[in-house]
């Protein structure tokens, strides 16, 4: 069988290190991108079997766009996607986000800093 392969889409090189070092001791293929623009030209040649997106990039909603930008395309619809983000801390907001179909099409929203069991639960969740 295959490895499951699983793409992360963040600006914050340590939490991609940390991140890629403990999939793939769990034994996934990983494949990393800073922003939208490289992570699209990325899984657009090799589509993952889970995207990991950050929301504040390049821009303070970039992952929110990106993720609404791939619900509409027909070959990377199909792609799961976990956003994890600190912008609720880091925007002082009151409130979470929950995925929605149209607005924030993504199967689950996690908070930074997230705990590594938390995050191997959402993915084993999507990947079986």
């Amino acid at each position: 069988m295959a490895k499951s392969f699983i793409m992360i889409i963040d600006d914050d090189p340590d939490f991609v290190d940390a991140t890629k070092n403990l999939l793939e001791s769990k034994g996934f293929t990983v494949n990393t991108a800073a922003n939208s623009e490289e992570g699209l030209k990325a899984i657009s040649k090799n589509v993952p079997d889970l995207l990991l997106l950050d929301v504040m990039m390049t821009k303070r909603d970039e992952g929110f766009e990106f993720s609404r930008k791939l619900s509409k395309d027909e070959k990377l619809s199909k792609i799961p996607i976990i956003m994890i983000t600190g912008i609720r801390k880091e925007m002082n907001l009151p409130f979470g986000f929950e995925a929605d179909k149209e607005w924030l099409p993504v199967k689950a929203v996690l908070e930074k800093p997230v705990k590594p069991e938390q995050l191997l639960a959402e993915i084993g969740k999507i990947i079986k």
